[in-house]
């Protein structure tokens, strides 16, 4: 099934960091930072679709949103948002430049 823009709404952009660049290489396991409604099964669906790889499985994590610095008006905040690990089958990968 081709992607729609459902998916498109799910994922939001990959996270790349330096945990992130190991657990792509050793443990196959990519970091996406999703929709905050999204579910598990819908992001194993976006992913699938999306780049035409084996979900083996999904875990989710709310990040919450820091505290940033003190303007004229006062302290604010980053909203929260969730972020998803999602490991592929073995022999699956995903090129994200």
């Amino acid at each position: 099934m081709p992607a729609t823009a459902e998916h498109y709404k799910v994922l939001k952009r990959p996270l790349i960091t330096e945990k992130s660049s190991v657990q792509m290489s050793e443990k196959n396991c990519y970091v996406f930072e999703v929709d905050r409604d999204a579910s598990k099964p819908a992001i194993a669906d976006a992913v699938r679709n999306i780049f035409g790889v084996k979900v083996k499985s999904v875990r989710t994590i709310r990040m919450k949103g820091q505290r940033n610095k003190r303007n004229r008006y006062g302290y604010f905040n980053e909203s929260d948002w969730k972020k998803a690990l999602v490991t592929l089958e073995k022999g699956q990968t995903i090129e994200i430049t």
